[in-house]
């Protein structure tokens, strides 16, 4: 059924008393749980909610955060599969298209809606790489025919007009333009926010989620782990293991071999290019099937992204964004606009490290490697989840947990996450109905008159953290109390994106300190 209430999913709420007294549960073996998932990203997540759906006890942990590698540096984008259909990647292709829908339509439908993208047919864009563009763009739409996906959620990619063109995206270069083509594909509110919820509705089904928990050993029975807001080290025994620690999964597990590509994105202020009423795809030159994507995001910024490189060395917790990335994204911006976005215009920046399987490819192209993902299970039964991509999160856990159920014999009823709604999610007529600003209802769904309440209360919870932004106090003190928040950079850099831009969250710390404060845990 359904969730349609105002108020946080019975047992869905996390915070610092409830991670406390969970985490000393495990302590030393006092309780062997079914499942122990290692990572809290998107696809750990999602292993985790599997898992305790099917009657399995389950206990998830980070060494950080939820959403603290790859899954918070994305497009943001829930990808239908086009481009691996141009590769000759049907699976893949098919899959994207089926998950894509599942998202819309059943389990989240408050954090995922339609995204309108125009291709601006420039000089740069002949009339072949045109047509191959239309053709794909079809054969995109039958993706969707086949994952039986709805119209009303995706319209009809179509053929625009120089005219129309401009009206959706006037920055465009008005000389030499043809045209453009119309597509669409579905669009998180915020990346991070899908894992909270995912995270969330594990909770609420008896996982255990903890963050701040490092695994320092994996064994087929469990693993050491360390409690990094105390230093205190135990062994959590469990059944079976799945190991999800994404571009770090290979230093937990010999003989995992992984080949991260970097992605970066830019973050521009939404005056810089003006208003947008569509995304824009703007053709690599050189390129036949790929593109940098302009993503206005409605609260008063704008993403440009993205690269794909591959990366050497060791995996950096937080990855840096090279010069050479953005000066490559500003160029590619440069070929399509009228007005010229300069370095200075670039108010933040963020990359992110796909887990790309390492198939020594000799092209040496990251963006070669197909994104298909894969399972392994080591000869002591480890699972480890790797390849994959964000829209396909909720197949690649269920894989993973089919994996770690048959590897240890368990006794677990069938997936059911095909059509459990997340957190917060309700049919599209009962968000439409409810009494608050449509902002706060794509980002928290069902729950968003409680979060609106918090200001109701207390005024000065109704004030943006940050003059010009967006996000309230209440909004901080809604996710210390329910998502888990346990410091500034939870508060500013995941639950809310403040931290994308250094200079809005300097300006955002005094109020994430004052909801940190003045928050008791409730639920």
């Amino acid at each position: 059924m359904t969730p349609t209430s105002s108020t946080a999913l019975p047992g869905s709420s996390l915070h610092a008393e409830r991670r406390r007294r969970e985490l000393e549960q495990l302590a030393d073996g006092g309780t062997v749980v079914d499942v122990l998932v290692v990572g809290l990203g998107v696809t750990g997540a999602g292993a985790a909610l599997d898992a305790a759906t099917r009657g399995l006890t389950v206990a998830a942990i980070d060494a950080h955060d939820l959403a603290f590698g790859t899954s918070r540096w994305s497009s943001k984008l829930i990808h239908g599969g086009l481009r691996y259909l141009a590769s000759g990647q049907l699976d893949v292709a098919h899959e994207s298209a089926v998950e894509r829908g599942i998202l819309m339509e059943r389990t989240a439908p408050h954090l995922v809606r339609a995204q309108p993208f125009v291709l601006p047919l420039t000089p740069l864009v002949g009339r072949g790489q045109a047509a191959l563009a239309r053709a794909g763009f079809l054969a995109g739409d039958l993706l969707r025919v086949g994952a039986r996906t709805s119209r009303r959620t995706l319209p009809q990619p179509r053929t625009l007009s120089a005219v129309e063109t401009r009206h959706l995206a006037p920055a465009l270069r008005r000389v030499g333009l043809r045209g453009g083509l119309l597509s669409w594909d579905g669009r998180l509110t915020d990346d991070a926010r899908l894992v909270t919820a995912i995270a969330r509705t594990a909770a609420a089904h008896g996982a255990r989620i903890l963050t701040r928990t490092r695994a320092l050993q994996l064994h087929g029975d469990g693993a050491l782990v360390r409690d990094e807001t105390t230093g205190q080290e135990l062994r959590v025994r469990a059944r079976t293991v799945v190991n999800a620690a994404g571009v770090w999964a290979g230093g937990l597990v010999d003989d995992v071999r992984l080949r991260p590509s970097r992605g970066t994105h830019l973050v521009l202020r939404s005056e810089t290019l003006g208003p947008l009423s569509a995304g824009l795809h703007i053709p690599i030159p050189g390129e036949t099937n790929r593109f940098v994507l302009v993503l206005p995001q409605g609260d008063g910024r704008v993403y440009v992204g993205l690269t794909d490189e591959p990366v050497d060395g060791d995996v950096p917790d937080v990855p840096e964004v090279p010069e050479t990335d953005i000066g490559f994204l500003l160029d590619v911006l440069g070929s399509a606009l009228d007005v010229t976005v300069h370095r200075s215009d670039v108010v933040g920046a963020f990359a992110g490290l796909r887990p790309l399987l390492d198939t020594r490819d000799a092209s040496g192209r990251t963006a070669d490697i197909s994104r298909k993902h894969a399972v392994l299970t080591s000869p002591d039964g480890i699972v480890t989840v790797v390849g994959g991509k964000l829209t396909t999160y909720r197949r690649m856990a269920q894989d993973a947990v089919d994996a770690a159920v048959a590897a240890r014999g368990l006794d677990a009823g069938p997936c059911r996450t095909t059509s459990l709604p997340l957190v917060g999610a309700a049919r599209p007529q009962t968000l439409a109905g409810l009494d608050v600003p449509a902002r706060l209802v794509q980002r928290y769904g069902s729950e968003a008159p409680a979060v609106r309440a918090l200001g109701l209360a207390d005024p000065a919870l109704a004030e943006p953290v940050v003059p010009g932004h967006t996000v309230t106090g209440a909004e901080l003190v809604w996710a210390v109390r329910h998502e888990g928040a346990l410091d500034v950079a939870d508060l500013l850099d995941r639950r809310t994106r403040v931290g994308l831009v250094p200079e809005d969250r300097a300006r955002a710390e005094e109020a994430a300190r004052d909801a940190l404060a003045r928050t008791a845990p409730v639920g």
